[in-house]
């Protein structure tokens, strides 16, 4: 049986670890941030990770830092928006936790943190686990000078150079899943592979609600291809205005949660599967936030 580096007297009292703590440093930072997990948020993640690949027999080393260190480092950037190599010094290594955050993506891990969290939030409301309808939308974000020129667009309707994020969420606003392109590619183009990613992710849904810039083609290929029926929302006869309408307002307001994050207000990632990350860790955050409250 291993034991832990540091004397447990310098641990800080009460802050648990991840469960390989017997395996690496312990974590011995008072928790100081706000986007710091909670120990009822971190008990409902830790599981949910992957074991390493030494502990399952596959070799490579032992993991030198608490996992938790490395999921409080991730939601830090994400929520203050701040540059990797700006992480303060209590956490680990910026380069450590970006390599722990391009690893876990790459292997499809973080998509799969947020599919577990999402089926419990749906448990805990009183849902099946399996959504089987939802609501698509879109939304222009402005890309910074780290985007190369062949993946960001000009949108001419919202007049913004950058990237565009595809999302679909359930009907109580959790995201399925994302899909980010350059801000020039219209929705009902990026739809068809959002919904063959959403298909794939999540093959319960069979409804969806849309805007006006769903329709067309559309709308016939994602039935005869998928047996996905689209609902189109349209704006009111002469609104000039905002106005809630039906369905619409639960996709947008999970924009809005994830345009509370700093690091997605703006797109600063030179891959765009790297954006799509970045948008996930913001609702992994949001919806352990969920699951802890008290009911």
């Amino acid at each position: 049986m291993l034991s832990c580096r540091i004397p447990p007297s310098e641990v800080v009292a009460g802050q648990a670890c991840c469960r390989l703590a017997e395996c690496h440093r312990a974590p011995a930072r008072p928790r100081r941030y706000p986007s710091d997990t909670t120990e009822a948020q971190w008990a409902t993640i830790d599981p949910l990770l992957p074991d390493p690949a030494w502990l399952t027999g596959k070799g490579g080393r032992r993991e030198v830092h608490c996992r938790r260190a490395i999921v409080d480092a991730i939601f830090y950037l994400v929520d203050n928006g701040i540059k990797w190599r700006a992480l303060p010094p209590d956490f680990p290594p910026w380069s450590t936790v970006y390599n722990y955050f391009a690893a876990w993506e790459a292997a499809g891990i973080t998509q799969q943190l947020l599919d577990e969290l999402r089926d419990r939030a749906r448990l805990r409301a009183g849902r099946h686990a399996a959504p089987s309808a939802g609501i698509i939308d879109s939304a222009s974000v402005k890309a910074a000078e780290t985007v190369s020129a062949h993946t960001r667009g000009f949108d001419a309707g919202k007049k913004i150079n950058g990237r565009k994020r595809h999302i679909a969420v359930d009907t109580l606003g959790l995201m399925v899943c994302v899909l980010v392109t350059s801000a020039n590619v219209q929705d009902r183009t990026a739809a068809r592979h959002l919904l063959a990613r959403l298909r794939w992710l999540c093959p319960t849904i069979q409804h969806l609600w849309a805007d006006a810039g769903y329709t067309g083609t559309l709308l016939d290929w994602a039935r005869h291809l998928f047996g996905i029926t689209i609902d189109i929302v349209a704006k009111l006869a002469g609104q000039t205005t905002f106005v809630v309408l039906p369905r619409r307002w639960v996709v947008e307001r999970t924009l809005a949660w994830i345009n509370q994050h700093r690091r997605c207000v703006r797109d600063y990632e030179r891959l765009p599967h790297h954006h799509e990350a970045m948008v996930r860790w913001a609702m992994i955050r949001l919806t352990s936030k969920r699951l802890i409250k008290p009911d």
